[in-house]
């Protein structure tokens, strides 16, 4: 059994909150900006100043006091990443109350089980869907007496803001500070539900004290980032702990924040917004690396790029064992003219550094991105931690690992190769369910179900996770992620999910991405109107993906290498529900769902994938 602990850098007082940064901030300059957010027929970014949020946080909880929110309340907030999610939260916080969120794309079933499980008396909805959503389940709800809607409706009804700052107006803002006031570490902030690959969502207690150490830390750990001077654009659902921590940290060190709900409009997003740093999944990262070696081939420059690409990967890896030499720099700093300034100018230009969590990056990808002049952070932290209990920092940045432990932490490799976790970012329970809890922390220390290594020097390593062991027939041990992490590194490859298990051989399903489709059916010449549907057994493209697969192989033995795989006509995503809102997979889904497939498979002779 392996431990590693680091020594707490910051100090979090028993009445501190996660309110009393926005204030704070005001206190000691109003003017200065806290947000930008989108505004007007162009799509322009505005700024608004700590002082306009801290009166906009006041007004909306004066809002919802008087509505009958009491302290310790549940309200729940449905909705994409948006300004009026931070406003509602930090109104919900100030108040005394307890914000439930919700992912926008849950089905009424889950909507319905949040609400009820977390006997929530208030929610806001983005939409008039979403309503529609809640109202079929509220029979289902006696406690949940108000349901206020972001956008205005197509019934011409007030939205939110408005509306809960006109109920407040006869409520003093005093009542606002004395409730906030009142509030310190051991107080619940939120409850958030793990969106879960299998099972019903359990609900993490996450208290003000929890979050506090979260973000005060990260904001010391990154201090060169989270300044008065950076920003940041969030992108990822504010659902999700990992940009909701990041969110506190932001106003918590008085960074810059902004917001855009959809992905699709994300890259002229960031070359408006200018962000200082970026905050992603390793999917988004893929796609930025994929996309770009996707254009440059289908102009004909994919040699170029290809080079560029190998001359960062060496340029990074030589940063690690005594820096480039003569002629790697001059080749470094060539194609920084003619291809890394490009490929930085893609997410605005400005970013000196990202941060990658919920899965892992790979370690090919995140020396690329080291080789361009854009280090992305690799951390790990499950909801259940706040977000990131490790982290890599710029200045100790070992890539291939998820860091060390934020500093007041510790990490401890169980003798099967659990990762077990301490310290004030650990959650304290799960709501109403003392079994789940009393399975999860044994002696203060929380079993993340994940599987990992410690180094000498502090840095994690995951390796996979106990439940998506996968255990041959011939009773091999497979963790697929590793498997699974190289095939999606290929261009074409869109998700994959490795299966196996009680099988003679391990097999892979495979689908492809979309928006690198039409450039390969291009350049092989297949017919313009050809989908995935139509090529799923076409030999040039399975002759591309079962490269993928060998280069995939060259990571472990024999034994553990994919020896069949099948393309998929379909994707994986979240509205066909074999992804969650981060972009796992649900390995149960998919198995249910192509199990078709799966069995062809088997029942057929293996080829020489």
């Amino acid at each position: 059994m392996r431990e590693y602990s680091v020594p707490a850098t910051v100090r979090v007082g028993d009445e501190e909150n996660l309110v009393d940064a926005v204030y704070d901030n005001a206190a000691q300059d109003a003017a200065a900006p806290a947000f930008r957010r989108r505004t007007g027929a162009d799509g322009s970014w505005m700024e608004i100043t700590a002082g306009q949020f801290a009166d906009e946080v006041t007004s909306v909880a004066r809002g919802l006091i008087a509505a009958g929110v009491e302290p310790g309340d549940r309200v729940a907030l449905l909705s994409r990443t948006r300004f009026e999610w931070a406003v509602i939260d930090y109104a919900v916080l100030a108040a005394g109350g307890v914000t439930v969120p919700i992912y926008e794309t849950s089905a009424a079933e889950q909507i319905n089980w949040i609400l009820a499980d977390s006997g929530a008396v208030a929610i806001v909805v983005e939409s008039d869907k979403h309503r529609a959503l809640v109202e079929s389940v509220s029979d289902d709800l006696p406690v949940l007496r108000h349901v206020w809607q972001i956008e205005a409706g197509t019934d011409g009804s007030s939205a939110a803001i408005e509306q809960l700052t006109a109920l407040g107006t006869d409520t003093p803002a005093d009542e606002v500070h004395a409730r906030r006031q009142a509030v310190g570490v051991d107080d619940l902030a939120s409850l958030i539900y793990t969106s879960g690959t299998t099972g019903r969502p359990k609900g993490c207690e996450l208290t003000h004290g929890n979050l506090v150490w979260e973000a005060k830390t990260l904001a010391r750990e990154f201090s060169t980032v989270f300044t008065d001077s950076g920003s940041f654009l969030l992108f990822l659902p504010l659902a999700h702990v990992f940009g909701r921590a990041l969110q506190y940290c932001a106003v918590a060190s008085r960074t810059v924040v902004g917001h855009t709900p959809d992905v699709s409009t994300l890259l002229p997003d960031l070359q408006s917004f200018r962000p200082t740093f970026l905050l992603g999944v390793p999917r988004v990262f893929e796609k930025v690396y994929n996309g770009a070696r996707q254009r440059t081939h289908d102009d004909g420059k994919g040699r170029i790029f290809d080079a560029a690409a190998e001359t960062a990967i060496a340029w990074s890896r030589a940063q690690d064992t005594g820096g480039p030499g003569l002629a790697l720099r001059l080749r470094h700093a060539l194609f920084d003219k003619l291809v890394y300034s490009k490929l930085r100018g893609t997410v605005g230009g400005s970013a000196v550094a990202a941060g990658s969590g919920s899965a892992p990056l790979g370690e090919r990808l995140g020396h690329f991105f080291r080789g361009v002049g854009l280090p992305i952070l690799e951390g790990y932290g499950l909801t259940e931690t706040s977000a990131a209990v490790t982290i890599n920092t710029l200045a100790a940045q070992r890539i291939g690992t998820v860091g060390r432990p934020l500093p007041g932490h510790s990490v401890r490799i169980a003798d099967d190769g659990e990762i077990l976790l301490k310290g004030p970012v650990v959650f304290r329970r799960y709501w109403k369910n003392e079994t789940a809890t009393a399975e999860a922390i044994e002696d203060g220390w929380f079993h993340s179900g994940d599987l990992g290594e410690i180094d000498d020097a502090g840095y994690l390593s995951i390796t996979g996770r106990k439940k998506e062991i996968i255990v041959t027939a011939g009773g091999k041990n497979v963790a697929p992620a590793v498997l699974e992490d190289r095939l999606r590194a290929h261009p074409l490859v869109s998700q994959c999910m490795v299966i196996g298990d009680a099988q003679p051989f391990i097999a892979a399903l495979v689908t492809i991405d979309a928006d690198a489709l039409p450039g390969w059916r291009e350049r092989n010449g297949k017919p313009a109107g050809d989908g995935v549907a139509d090529l799923v057994d076409d030999a040039e493209l399975r002759a591309e993906i079962s490269n993928a697969v060998a280069e995939a192989n060259r990571a472990v033995s024999r034994a553990e290498q994919i020896r069949e795989f099948r393309i998929l006509p379909v994707d994986f995503t979240e509205a066909g529900g074999e992804m969650t809102p981060t972009m796992k997979v649900k390995r149960a889904v998919v198995v249910k769902t192509f199990a078709e497939d799966i069995a062809s498979i088997y029942s057929t002779p293996k080829s020489s994938a």
